[in-house]
């Protein structure tokens, strides 16, 4: 007897039997060739379709319970729509079984293709998953990464002690000092090239004579090691500031995010001298947390004098859900000097560069907040105030809360 390939097969046959006593598999199917021989002509017997290949091999499961038989029949065919359905239906003209009254009911009849089609969709919503996992970067990406290389490249040996810092220390009129080469290639890699490195636990001469020059910050990892040096350089140098990694992590490892938050949290070099000879136990993370945090941007611009004061304008009260809202953009937006202006109902209407704000509430009519990377200025201010804008959100402000028509709010405030 020639059998069909399940993968030849373009339909499956599916039917149910019921039998009014006890019979075994091979009773029902010859039942089956049996009771069709000669029913349907020569072209379409049962045996001969078999032979040929057409249909393919026939299987019948039962089960026998208080002595009934139930079971279910599955037949392949590579037939044509109408010859299989013609088939099908010839199976349900059979009523005995050998001595017993039986009953087929054809259920359906299975489109393999379309069975196979789904499977194929399925499998290529996989493949393209795993592709786009792990496909190439894009143009930014490697931009990005090839930047990045670059500024690592730019370390230089610095003064005649030969320290490792950034291209920029002698251009700048502020340094970040940091413990080791490690911590100015991080700082580097985000765009600080302003750091230089003590290089061990002893001050040399050329950090001291920065420090006379200088704005210094002192950045050092979060752990007890730091602490020794905050005291080692505030007793030989001139330290403007200090400010530490989060507890725990070095310089070395944190992100460009934890960077900035960590420079705007700094102190004056004064209060963390006096704070660690009072408690030597306590982190310089723990102090700035007791100190108003100074509000300056990563790069420490200086405090502009702020202009005309509105001190009897009403204030409108933030609500938990702006508040939220608030912060999220503002901490994904730390580093990226961009903005975003959103409407009453907190939608963005536009992202724009910190320096294209006053352009862009211009030609935006429902601004309602403008949530952006960047300090709070008097010509920003003017601008949402021209806008009807209701808040303005930054790092940091150099205006007044008193000094302006619109509810400014910093980085500080939303914590």
């Amino acid at each position: 007897m020639g059998k069909i390939s399940p993968v030849a097969a373009k339909y499956i046959v599916h039917a149910n039997i019921e039998i009014e006593g006890v019979v075994d598999r091979p009773d029902v199917i010859g039942a089956i060739f049996g009771q069709t021989e000669g029913l349907l002509g020569a072209d379409l017997e049962l045996r001969e379709l078999q032979k040929s290949g057409r249909i393919g091999r026939i299987e019948v499961n039962t089960e026998t319970r208080t002595g009934k038989t139930k079971g279910s029949i599955i037949i392949p065919s590579s037939l044509d729509k109408a010859e299989t359905s013609i088939v099908a239906a010839a199976l349900e003209i059979i009523q005995r079984i050998g001595p017993c009254n039986a009953k087929i009911e054809v259920v359906n009849i299975e489109d393999v293709r379309i069975s196979k089609r789904s499977m194929v969709i399925e499998r290529a919503k996989e493949l393209l998953k795993k592709m786009m996992e792990q496909t190439m970067p894009d143009s930014q990406e490697i931009a990005d990464e090839v930047s990045a290389s670059v500024r690592v490249m730019e370390i230089v040996e610095y003064g005649k002690d030969r320290l490792p810092a950034g291209p920029a220390i002698d251009e700048s009129d502020e340094i970040i000092v940091v413990e080791g080469r490690a911590d100015v290639l991080n700082l580097l890699k985000h765009s600080f090239k302003n750091a230089i490195a003590i290089n061990g636990t002893s001050v040399p001469e050329t950090i001291i004579g920065l420090c006379q020059k200088k704005v210094v910050t002192v950045f050092v990892d979060g752990d007890r090691g730091g602490n020794l040096i905050i005291k080692e350089l505030t007793s030989v140098a001139d330290i403007d500031f200090v400010t530490k990694a989060p507890d725990g992590k070095e310089v070395e490892e944190i992100t460009k995010k934890e960077i900035h938050k960590a420079l705007r949290s700094r102190i004056s070099g004064e209060q963390a001298k006096l704070e660690l000879s009072k408690e030597p136990e306590r982190t310089s993370m723990e102090l700035v947390k007791r100190q108003p945090q100074l509000h300056t941007q990563p790069q420490f611009k200086p405090i502009q004098r702020p202009y005309q004061p509105f001190p009897n304008i009403r204030r409108i009260q933030l609500s938990n859900e702006e508040k939220n809202v608030f912060k999220s953009m503002l901490e994904d937006l730390i580093g990226t000097r961009g903005a975003e202006i959103l409407d009453s109902k907190l939608s963005v209407l536009g992202k724009v560069p910190v320096s294209e704000i006053q352009t862009a509430l211009k030609s935006i009519s429902n601004a309602h907040a403008v949530v952006f990377d960047g300090s709070i200025d008097k010509e920003i201010v003017k601008a949402a105030e021209e806008g009807n804008v209701k808040f303005l959100i930054g790092m940091d402000s150099r205006v007044k809360q008193n000094e302006a028509r619109v509810n400014l709010l910093t980085v500080n405030e939303l914590n």
